[in-house]
């Protein structure tokens, strides 16, 4: 592949891994006229198991990009309704910042997002589609030289390799110098997807149905930090499940990535039956168990002409709703930071501005995440972090820095 060495060619551009941040970045960048191509190591490449919430300050960027609400197919995420796991009256959070609850985020399944975001960044649209390499392994990387050396031998040059490949990076390693491995959280949970197609006929989950359009959460009163975690998603057909647990020593000799819903219901057994009567409802996917890791703080996202991106640089337990969002948010910030005309030569102090802009929020959100076990899940009811993640505007954060570091002739739209 040849390197881009004036301002009048575009930007050749490796993106790793294709997940939600990776596709994200493929259409910002596609955009602005650059030529993209994407590796993913898997051979058939699909989002299943779970949903995500995307909240305003994500839906921010996917709305700038061009994404249909239609077909993310989403769900609105107005709050919170809280219960203690006795059985007692749940109590309505809605969001404590007023553009949160103006236009609201929405709880959508993760293929119906990953599929908008291929549809983007593959198809017909704005700028040349990105190339999707499916079954395609990085094995190495030279951040300085920007090449990523590829399971079949072959070595790809570009101008800016982007680390989109999530909590096992190859390309962290190259970056940061050294293994950098996510360190036991203490928790696991279970995944799952349930149809809600019978959901009326089992009187014992109004408490599920009625109130405000959001989430549910059922924490464990009296004891650990533990919880079931409960939303609407794909126009409120299906329920997605996060069971979160402590980890148990005879856990470690016997784990496995499956579950049955009978040992579901075991670790859940000091909950109320009422909320147990949930999983009465059909499955639509599997369940799926996780062991909940967390990545130390890293030294640095960038080096050279490569720089990471969402679990890659900050993977942590997904009890902010942020995981996702930090990802679509850093992927967005790189379209104002290389628009048209960004030359070759440019991309390390466009890296150092895009750690600079990114690199706390990121790590807040890794922080916080964690401490949210402590605090016993106390994000619906704090002002200061809705405010902090809820009201930041990423894209026009991002044409900020570029004009203020860079000037502003050139600034993508």
């Amino acid at each position: 592949m040849a390197t881009s060495n004036t301002s009048t060619q575009p930007l050749n551009i490796s993106i790793v891994g294709a997940g939600i941040g990776g596709l994200t970045a493929a259409v910002a960048l596609r955009r602005n006229g650059h030529h993209v191509q994407i590796f993913e190591a898997v051979e058939i490449k699909t989002e299943i198991g779970a949903a995500l919430g995307v909240n305003v300050n994500a839906m921010k960027v996917l709305d700038h990009i061009g994404v249909s609400r239609d077909n993310l197919k989403g769900v609105p995420w107005h709050g919170n309704i809280r219960f203690d796991s006795d059985g007692g009256e749940g109590t309505t959070t809605r969001w404590l910042v007023p553009a949160a609850n103006e236009r609201p985020g929405l709880l959508a399944h993760r293929s119906d997002v990953y599929e908008e975001l291929k549809r983007l960044a593959t198809g017909e649209g704005e700028g040349l589609p990105a190339k999707l390499h499916l079954g395609v392994k990085a094995v190495a990387c030279d951040p300085e030289e920007g090449t990523v050396t590829l399971n079949g031998g072959e070595i790809v040059r570009s101008d800016f390799i982007l680390g989109a490949d999530g909590v096992h990076s190859v390309i962290r390693t190259h970056i940061v110098g050294s293994v950098q491995t996510a360190q036991d959280s203490g928790h696991s949970c279970f995944r799952t997807v349930l149809e809600t197609s019978n959901l009326r006929d089992i009187p014992e989950l109004e408490w599920l149905h009625g109130g405000d359009s959001g989430t549910r959460s059922i924490v464990l009163k009296g004891g650990p930090f533990k919880m079931l975690f409960i939303y609407p998603c794909r126009n409120g057909t299906l329920i997605n499940v996060v069971a979160f647990y402590p980890d148990s020593p005879e856990d470690a000799g016997t784990w496995v990535p499956t579950a049955t819903c009978e040992e579901l219901l075991a670790k859940f057994s000091d909950f109320d039956p009422k909320y147990l009567r949930l999983f009465d409802l059909p499955a639509h996917s599997e369940i799926h168990k996780w062991k909940l890791r967390v990545l130390p703080l890293l030294p640095t996202w960038i080096s050279g002409r490569a720089a990471l991106l969402g679990d890659a640089a900050h993977a942590t337990l997904p009890l902010l709703g942020q995981g996702a969002a930090m990802a679509i948010e850093e992927a967005g910030s790189l379209g104002p930071l290389l628009p048209a005309g960004t030359r070759r030569e440019d991309i390390p102090s466009r890296l150092q501005a895009y750690q600079d802009l990114r690199k706390p929020r990121g790590e807040f959100v890794k922080t916080e995440s964690f401490e949210q076990i402590a605090h016993g899940f106390t994000f619906y009811r704090s002002k200061e972090i809705q405010s902090y993640l809820l009201q930041y505007e990423p894209i026009k954060a991002a044409e900020e820095c570029y004009q203020q570091r860079f000037g502003a002739d050139c600034l993508a739209n």
